[in-house]
């Protein structure tokens, strides 16, 4: 049998190999599209999420670095009428606290306590916003950091999430107690407060509690800003990213001129009492003083309980505004006002005179005069000049109280008056149907005392200086305090916008020559306070009320008032206007217990006066400030 032929074994492998390549090439397809398709679907996702949803996840990715809280906004400057500022803000550091980035808020406020230190009060009312505060509103921990906090906290800061350092803002008054009664004070606002706005439960927002501050409280808020700032995983602030402060509460302008204000303060510096000056052309309010006075920047913080008890045990009552809501019998400083009455209904004319022999017999009863000696005959204008009790005891007897009342009420003297400030009293003159209501025995020795502003009769430095503008002017001058806000002028400088008041002239011109001669001739009461300036003069009414009530024997002895105790001494009035023939400003002084007016009150009137007449009192345009200087922060460098 023949032997096969052997095969090459190459060319065998070469066979095999390529019965083999189309199945290794199938194979390579699958897996390659397998691949394919798997790369296509992550760079497909990828696509997705970096291009179409980059906005979504750049959002989520942002709110997990990113904080954003409200700020408050610094309030709005208070300016005096040329723009001087009178209420405004100093900035410091503070120590705040996120709620919502603790874990445990309570634990992060004790570690606080430990590291930096917190009185009774500032823990009382950490504990207090800890429950009622909503956590995504920062909270308040301390104020004004010095150094030594700042770097405690910043060393400790990963034991103390959620809390940073911030700026802050408190409210300043550059001229402290001299104006506190006007402008007022701002203080935090109550737990209900906040509640019910949550732009109040902000740290740092403040409410006006008394005067301008109060009035004007929703022109000086302004509006919230915005801080962004990046967290890490501890909650502790990195940097900030953005700071929108939001906008600053407007500037109001006041008529205010700060110099006259500083002048009455200090003339009625350790007294008890109250000066107001208006400008009889346009009403404007140009100072406003009351004695004594309280530090207003105190309620900025919080007062504290020494200085609040020493405020409510001091009988002086240093909180209390004399000028708009202090009530006083006004004395002989009335009686412009009961003659005018009595000379508008014709009970009396310009030439009606009465005796004075020092008394007034009325029934069993005898009113004296304050001479003793008596003036002899006298008419209105030396009536006025001399101060005679029993002439104008004899007027208010012709005249009746309705009258006078309504005389009072046309003067400005009681009645409301739209000043601008909270809680202004109208003060109070009796009628008839007053005492019937209250079913008094109206005597005629009721009436007569009412004709020497006595009685029942009370008005407020705020009335009396209205009613002194009105006789100065014939016109129905109305006083107020807001001149300017922002940019805008509240009120136009218009001497016709007042109207008449209808005043017999000739009457008129009778008062007007009474109050002259009281400070230019020598019988005047005032005419130790008449003017030093050349040429120009001021016409004033004297006055002095009792407290005491004298017995009859005291009152027969004449009895020298400045031998009683300080709190029976009669209060001491006078009311001015000058200059007389061109009217600019009036003036009412009130001194309690100052015994007479010609010696207490006059000369602080008469002061006043020159100063008010040696200035411009032309205001600067609303809006305009002259900037107090600003406490730097610290790290800022020198102040």
């Amino acid at each position: 049998m023949p032997a096969r032929p052997r095969r090459n074994r190459p060319e065998a492998g070469m066979k095999r190999e390529r019965q083999l390549r189309p199945i290794f090439t199938r194979r390579a397809l699958l897996l390659g599209a397998a691949e394919l398709g798997v790369f296509g679907l992550l760079g497909l996702r990828l696509y997705r999420m970096q291009v179409l949803e980059h906005g979504r996840y750049a959002t989520l990715a942002k709110h997990n670095s990113i904080n954003e809280r409200l700020v408050a906004p610094l309030r709005g400057l208070i300016t005096d009428r040329y723009g001087t500022v009178l209420a405004g803000n100093k900035r410091h550091w503070r120590a705040m606290f996120m709620m919502i980035e603790a874990p445990d808020p309570r634990a992060v406020v004790e570690r606080f306590s430990r590291i930096v230190g917190l009185d009774a009060g500032e823990t009382a009312r950490i504990m207090r916003d800890l429950v009622g505060k909503p956590h995504y509103i920062p909270l308040l921990l301390k104020d004004y950091l010095d150094w030594n906090d700042m770097a405690r906290i910043e060393v400790n800061a990963t034991d103390l999430p959620g809390v940073f350092v911030d700026v802050g803002a408190s409210r300043v008054y550059p001229f402290g107690a001299q104006l506190a009664h006007l402008i007022g004070y701002v203080a935090r606002p109550t737990q209900k407060e906040a509640a019910s706005d949550p732009v109040l439960a902000l740290p740092g927002m403040r409410i006006g509690r008394a005067g301008v501050e109060r009035v004007r409280d929703d022109v000086l808020r302004g509006t919230p800003g915005i801080v962004q700032t990046e967290v890490n995983v501890h909650g502790s602030v990195v940097r900030v990213l953005d700071r929108d402060n939001g906008v600053q509460g407007r500037t109001v302008q006041t008529t205010l001129d700060a110099g006259l204000q500083t002048i009455a303060a200090q003339r009625l510096s350790g007294q008890s009492g109250a000066a107001v000056m208006i400008d009889t052309i346009n009403g404007e309010l140009l100072a406003m003083a009351s004695q004594p006075s309280f530090d207003p920047s105190l309620f900025d913080t919080g007062v504290p309980e020494s200085v609040w008890k020493s405020w409510m045990s001091d009988p002086r009552h240093p909180m209390s505004d004399r000028a708009t809501r202090g009530l006083y019998a006004p004395g002989s400083t009335f009686k412009p006002c009961a003659a005018l009455a009595a000379l508008q209904c014709g009970a009396i004319t310009p030439d009606t005179t009465f005796f004075c022999p020092g008394y007034l017999k009325l029934g069993d009863h005898v009113f004296y005069c304050w001479d003793h000696y008596g003036h002899g005959h006298v008419n209105v204008v030396s009536a006025l000049q001399q101060s005679c009790d029993v002439f104008f005891y004899h007027v208010a007897l012709a005249v009746g109280i309705d009258r006078i009342a309504a005389m009072g009420r046309r003067l400005g003297l009681i009645g409301k008056l739209p000043l601008g400030l909270p809680a202004v009293s109208e003060g109070f003159l009796p009628t008839t149907a007053w005492a019937r209501k209250r079913r008094l025995v109206w005597t005629k020795g009721n009436t007569v005392i009412q004709g020497i502003g006595q009685g029942y009769t009370q008005v407020t430095p705020l009335g009396l200086a209205t009613m002194t503008a009105r006789i100065a002017t014939g016109r129905a001058v109305e006083p107020h305090i807001a001149r300017g806000i922002g940019h805008d002028l509240l009120h136009e400088d218009m001497p016709d916008r007042w109207p008449h008041l209808g005043l017999d002239e000739r009457g008129l011109a009778a008062v007007r020559q009474g109050m002259f001669d009281v400070v230019n001739t020598p019988k005047g009461t005032g005419y130790a306070s008449r003017l030093a300036l050349p040429g120009v003069f001021m016409a004033g009414k004297t006055g002095t009320a009792q407290v005491h009530d004298n017995t009859q024997a005291e009152e027969k002895a004449n009895l020298d008032d400045a031998t009683l105790p300080w709190k029976f001494r009669p209060n001491a009035f006078f009311i001015a206007f000058a200059p007389v023939h061109a009217p600019r400003v009036a003036v009412a002084v009130a001194v309690e217990h100052g015994n007479e007016g010609a010696s207490a009150s006059a000369p602080i009137a008469r002061d006043l006066v020159t100063a008010a007449l040696t200035r411009d009192l032309t205001a600067a345009p609303p809006g305009t400030v002259i900037e107090a200087p600003q406490a730097k922060l610290v790290g800022e460098g020198p102040a």
